[in-house]
């Protein structure tokens, strides 16, 4: 079974930043591409960052560009996500998946992001 436990979410005023992160011990990390995806109450999936396996490309959403950083250390079996800037339409659960060539597969439990003042 893939487990990915995420981390770091949390109350933050807008502007504030927060660093969600994402263990995924038991699978061969560095294998895989991994993106973040996030769900607002009351509202769809939606995708913002990805990946590659070897940490060599990235992209995001439009929403988020230029206020999201994604990176992973292989070593660590970790990715992470630095959010800046942050506005209350960020406010959702952030989950981590790990993609399945262009498919996303595994979820993590997801962490709660909520930006208010």
């Amino acid at each position: 079974e893939v487990q990915l436990v995420s981390s770091g979410g949390g109350l933050v005023q807008p502007g504030g930043s927060l660093r969600l992160s994402c263990g995924a011990p038991g699978f061969t990390f560095n294998s895989h591409g991994m993106s973040w995806v996030r769900q607002a109450s009351g509202k769809g999936l939606e995708w913002v960052s990805h990946i590659r396996s070897s940490g060599s490309h990235t992209n995001y959403a439009d929403c988020v560009k230029g206020r999201f950083t994604v990176s992973r250390e292989n070593a660590k079996n970790t990715l992470w996500l630095q959010l800046n800037s942050l506005n209350s339409e960020d406010t959702a659960v952030y989950y981590c998946v790990r993609r399945e060539g262009n498919a996303l597969g595994s979820w993590g439990q997801g962490t709660q992001v909520i930006v208010s003042s």
